[in-house]
């Protein structure tokens, strides 16, 4: 099996390209960035500008393509910054993968995305799955996880502290409001991704805890 990974250097991209080179189900791993990653017999990681992705290259062709490309409003500086990374980039990874035949696409989406939300960051991660839902993909999978949980290279201060709050209350709150630990959705995404069902399919965040 021969896996298309967006977002290779994220915190749950991270934890994908790891748990897929060590997979002896996946024979490769091509994971487009921006920064080298570091040599593995698996993996082709070509360096890329995400703003004009190469449309021809020949890797675009693969058997399921995973997506965990993401920032926030902070580190993007606008709103519109953020739009063109969580939506445009990853619509963009989309499209070609599809237009090269790649049958399989999984995104790694958010708790309470909806195109109708009145919260800026659910709304995009919305409209990212419904544009999804319009190319040919034969399965498609939104996993949707709540609170990440795992240690980020960048300082995220609010996040860390609800991340301790929710720690601490885990035991009693519902499971759909608990941390949802990297490693975990990683694993979700990997499992979709070989599983390749038919149609459209949605793993909730009470299924990440």
């Amino acid at each position: 099996m021969k896996l298309l990974l967006a977002g290779a250097t994220g915190l749950v991209g991270g934890h994908v390209l790891a748990q897929a080179l060590a997979d002896p189900r996946i024979d490769a791993v091509i994971a487009p960035v921006r920064r080298a990653l570091p040599a593995h017999p698996k993996l082709l990681a070509p360096t890329v500008d995400f703003e004009a992705l190469p449309e021809d290259a020949p890797w675009w062709a693969a058997d399921a393509a995973i997506s965990a490309l993401g920032t926030t409003i902070r580190k993007a500086g606008s709103q519109e910054a953020f739009r063109r990374v969580d939506h445009g980039y990853q619509l963009a990874v989309a499209r070609l993968a599809s237009r090269h035949g790649t049958p399989v696409f999984v995104l790694n989406s958010a708790l309470g995305a909806d195109p109708a939300s009145r919260i800026f960051y659910s709304r995009v991660k919305g409209e990212l799955e419904r544009d999804l839902a319009g190319l040919d993909f034969a399965s498609l999978t939104f996993v949707r996880p709540g609170l990440i949980g795992g240690e980020r290279l960048e300082s995220r201060p609010a996040e860390r502290a609800a991340l301790v709050l929710l720690g601490i209350l885990g035991p009693v709150l519902p499971r759909a409001w608990r941390i949802n630990p990297a490693k975990r959705i990683a694993a979700a995404m990997i499992e979709a991704a070989i599983a390749a069902k038919p149609g459209t399919h949605v793993v909730t965040s009470a299924e990440l805890v």
